[in-house]
């Protein structure tokens, strides 16, 4: 028998499946919400009706309104809704069913909770264990963080002791040797002038960078000088190599104490930390950056022979101290005939450089000048086309006017020829006109470029001067007052 209205197959007619842990919630009025009624108009695709649905769909039924812009049918073809099913229609379960659901659902809720009672137990045994754990650990790190700060404060006084007696023995040897470096100081102050007068002028710019006679004469001085400095160096090399194996040795020393100091601040702040403190924050992945570069081995054997290398440094000094003595070469009277010569060059050059500076500033202002009255025809050359191109726009607007006569109005008389003829003229006027302004802008630039480069040349001669003039006459001036020292000026 087929019912209309209903599926062929419906789920109570297939076998019943096993019984869930969890009854589904039945609900038949979700099954039909929302359903819209068929309409022969509309193409619906329900894959989940029967074909005898769409028979039974043919009467038209008729719902009440599903939505506000879906009225419904009048009440006049309402037919009465068919409320008779057969029994046992919407029926899932038999209540062994439902009994069994609900004893599983006991038995899986006491277990739950037993299990859950053991997690409860262990977590406890579990905390307790970190607790003591954390706190043995945290124990164990400060203990070692307090041995190694033991250790850092024994180097550390170690450390001072050796550079106290550094510094004790680089004082007496650089006051053993002070003729020999007071010699040595009074030949590098003239090395010194007439280096920076060369390096003075490598800043001269553009043509002025020339190979002159001042030029050779610096160089012939800073050989001289070098000559006799080489001489006095010979008695002084070996203290001069001690002083700086002093120091070198002195630097490892304070390099090493600094950075003792900053590591005993860190070891000592990380030693007070406790659980309490500010400043704890969280450094993820930090346990796995490894930054050492020693262990407690080399960390102590690097300090050992920096002390080692200090100590034998104080013995070869004290030794030299010894057996020092200096020597005074005499070199004043080379090189001070070597300075006169340089002055003499320099007092040329700067002559000839002050009489090119003046022919410059001659041009410049002669070109300046001509600017100036180019520029003043540029402006007059400008305003007589702002002025012809108002008579061409007068012109031009007559000439458009009078092509809106009327008809046979539209005469080519006198006025009309003259009007185009003079459109023409002011035409070529202009063009005549823009020609002069880009010939006299062209020139302007040009003179623009012929005054830059006199200005740039001046700047040039200027800096030559300056640097000349005032820097290296300035420092040759007198002979270096140390030389005197040598008794021989």
């Amino acid at each position: 028998m087929e019912l209309y209205g209903y599926p062929l197959k419906a789920k109570f007619n297939q076998p019943r499946p096993p019984p869930p842990k969890v009854l589904p919630a039945t609900n038949v009025a979700a099954g039909y919400k929302n359903r819209i009624p068929y309409n022969p108009s509309e193409s619906f695709n329900m894959p989940w009706m029967p074909n005898s649905y769409y028979k039974a769909a043919a009467l038209n039924p008729t719902l009440s309104p599903l939505t506000e812009s879906f009225p419904g049918l009048p009440p006049t073809k309402m037919i009465p809704f068919i409320s008779e099913r057969p029994s046992g229609v919407f029926t899932r379960h038999t209540l062994d069913d439902w009994h069994r659901s609900n004893m599983t659902n006991y038995k899986e809720s006491e277990t739950t909770r037993h299990n859950a009672e053991r997690l409860r137990a262990d977590l406890t045994r579990t905390i307790k264990d970190v607790y003591q754990q954390a706190k043995r650990t945290q124990g164990e790190s400060t203990k070692n963080l307090g041995e190694r700060i033991n250790d850092i404060e024994y180097w550390k006084s170690e450390l001072c002791i050796e550079l106290d007696a550094m510094i004790r023995e680089t004082n007496s040897l650089m006051d053993m040797q002070k003729r020999l470096e007071r010699a040595l100081a009074d030949t590098e102050g003239p090395f010194q002038v007439a280096h920076k007068c060369l390096l003075n002028r490598e800043k001269r710019m553009g043509i002025d960078l020339v190979n002159d006679d001042v030029e050779k004469q610096l160089v012939t001085e800073i050989k001289i000088i070098r000559s006799c400095w080489e001489r006095l160096q010979q008695c002084l090399d070996t203290v001069n190599a001690q002083i700086m194996c002093n120091k070198e040795a002195r630097q490892e020393l304070e390099k090493d104490l600094a950075d003792k100091q900053l590591g005993h601040h860190i070891d000592n702040k990380c030693y007070q930390l406790k659980n309490t403190s500010r400043g704890i924050h969280f450094f993820k992945g930090v346990e796995r950056i490894d930054a050492t570069v020693s262990v407690p081995e080399t960390w102590a054997r690097f300090t050992d022979n920096n002390i080692f290398r200090s100590q034998s440094a104080r013995a070869a000094s004290a030794k030299l101290r010894a057996s020092t003595e200096s020597l005074l070469m005499g070199t004043a009277d080379e090189m001070w005939r070597q300075f006169s010569k340089v002055n003499d060059a320099f007092t040329s050059r700067i002559t000839e450089i002050a009489n090119v500076k003046s022919k410059i500033q001659t041009h410049l202002a002669k070109t300046r000048q001509e600017i100036f009255q180019l520029e003043t025809k540029i402006q007059v050359i400008q305003k007589t086309i702002r002025d012809k191109e108002v008579q061409l726009k007068v012109a031009q607007t007559r000439l458009d006017e009078r092509s809106r006569r009327p008809n046979v109005e539209l005469c080519r008389d006198a006025a009309q020829l003259r009007l185009v003829q003079e459109v023409n003229e002011i035409n070529e006027t202009l063009r005549n006109l823009h020609q002069c302004l880009r010939a006299s802008e062209d020139m302007l630039q040009m003179l623009v470029r012929s005054k830059g480069v006199l200005e740039h040349d001046l700047v040039v001669k200027n800096n030559s001067l300056f640097i000349d003039q005032e820097r290296c006459m300035g420092m040759r001036k007198s002979y270096p007052s140390t030389v005197q020292i040598l008794g021989y000026v």
